[in-house]
This record gives structure tokens, C-alpha cells and sequence, in this order.
């Protein structure tokens, strides 16, 4: 298969997972003082959404770029 076609799909299953799991968090750790070996740290969670246009729009070009392949490698 072409590296064409790799893309298309790589960018189709990103496109899929962000339609199944919309809404994520991540959480970040970081020193909020320090006083000699005593450090006071603190914990953050973030929330992140992906658009559901964006996913949309990933599987349309995914899909777009899997045709392209296919069609030049049968055209070759």
C-alpha cells in the first residue's frame, strides 16, 4: 500500500477515537514552593474537548486519502 493510504487511515482511526471520546482530562504536577529538601506540590487537571466537526472533518480527509490511494495504485 501507498503511504498515502497509511495517512488516510492513521488520520480516519484519530477521527473515530475523537468521535467515541470526545471529552478527556490530563493532569499535570508541579513544585509550588520549595523550602530545602521540603517541596510543596500541586496537582492540576485540565479538561480538554475535541469538536465534533473537527473528528467529522478528519474522517472525511481520512477516507478522501484512502480513496487516493486505492485509485493510484490501481491506476499503476
Amino acid at each position: 500500500m501507498k503511504s498515502i493510504t497509511w495517512l488516510g487511515i492513521l488520520i480516519a482511526l484519530a477521527a473515530i477515537v475523537g468521535l467515541a471520546v470526545p471529552v478527556f482530562t490530563t493532569s499535570q504536577t508541579r513544585n509550588v514552593a520549595s523550602i530545602g529538601d521540603v517541596k510543596i506540590q500541586s496537582t492540576e487537571q485540565s479538561t480538554h474537548v475535541i469538536p465534533v466537526a473537527v473528528s467529522f472533518s478528519g474522517l472525511i480527509l481520512g477516507l478522501v486519502l484512502i480513496g487516493a490511494g486505492v485509485y493510484t495504485n490501481r491506476a499503476t
